[in-house]
């Protein structure tokens, strides 16, 4: 028998699947006009693709912003409801392997938990996210498809966009601060910017923003490793600005495979 986990976003359906053995099917997404189609898709193509039937499904566990939509059973097997939160806890530890952690979901907005075996709290979050990114696209490059901006970014320069602590502090300075450290996001940017350099600029003013308040609520509980989950965290300038990060802060920023079903693989997971 298998338990099925469904996060349900607003136009984008995560599913995965475990057996009785705790073997993990692999994950998958569908994406639809609203988010009962998108269950529906999303359930019809994981059985179909992995070779089982209704029948095997002990049980649906569902999570994210759409589930409110759907009742106590899919295709008449049991749907229980679960925490989105405790979801991503559960999950980001899952996949990282870790004990304790703060983990963080980067989807339209940002989400960040404190996690460890048994519990998790809600830290709060930010609206900076995947939202900002394409809404600042839209408005500053004319461009709506995150991978355009991701291809774009690659030949990005960001000495020509944003203001470094090296560009106001001789390196001798006592602030004790790094000299590649951002100053201002965007503080620097001149007529020679080019649009490679503004949609790096982008990714970067996003990433560091969720970092930093990761970092934030990380120190306040003497926690030091930090998982990154969701859509954001497989754009490969996610990997690049975290590394950055990792070597200016005593943190560890941890961006495991599957990150971007963390959520969802904690919906099936849960209790």
């Amino acid at each position: 028998m298998i338990t099925i986990g469904i996060d349900v976003g607003g136009s984008t359906t995560k599913i995965v699947g475990f057996s009785d053995s705790g073997a993990l099917i692999e994950p998958q997404f569908v994406k639809a006009t609203d988010p009962v189609t998108s269950v529906y898709g999303a359930l019809g193509k994981f059985t179909s693709e992995n070779g089982f039937s209704l029948h095997d499904i002990r049980q649906i566990k569902v999570t994210g912003v759409g589930s409110s939509f759907l009742g106590d059973e899919l295709y008449g097997r049991p749907c229980v409801h679960v925490g989105e939160f405790p979801s991503l806890g559960k999950g980001g530890l899952y996949l990282s392997g870790l004990e304790r952690g703060i983990i963080v979901s980067m989807g339209t907005g940002t989400a960040i938990v404190r996690a460890e075996k048994g519990s998790c709290e809600y830290l709060g979050g930010t609206g900076v996210g995947g939202g900002t990114l394409m809404g600042l696209s839209r408005m500053m490059l004319g461009m709506d498809s995150i991978e355009h901006l991701v291809d774009l970014a690659k030949d990005g320069d960001l000495s020509n966009v944003d203001l470094r602590v090296s560009d106001i502090s001789k390196r001798d300075s006592k602030l004790g601060l790094s000299a590649d450290m951002t100053a201002a996001n965007f503080g620097k940017i001149s007529d020679i910017a080019t649009r490679a350099d503004t949609a790096l600029g982008l990714f970067n003013m996003v990433f560091e923003t969720i970092g930093m308040m990761a970092y934030f609520a990380a120190r306040s509980y003497g926690i030091r490793d930090i998982v990154l989950g969701g859509h954001l965290s497989r754009i490969p300038q996610a990997k690049t600005v975290f590394d950055t990060l990792n070597g200016m802060f005593p943190v560890n920023f941890v961006i495991p495979e599957k990150s971007q079903f963390a959520t969802v693989i904690g919906a099936a997971l849960a209790d």
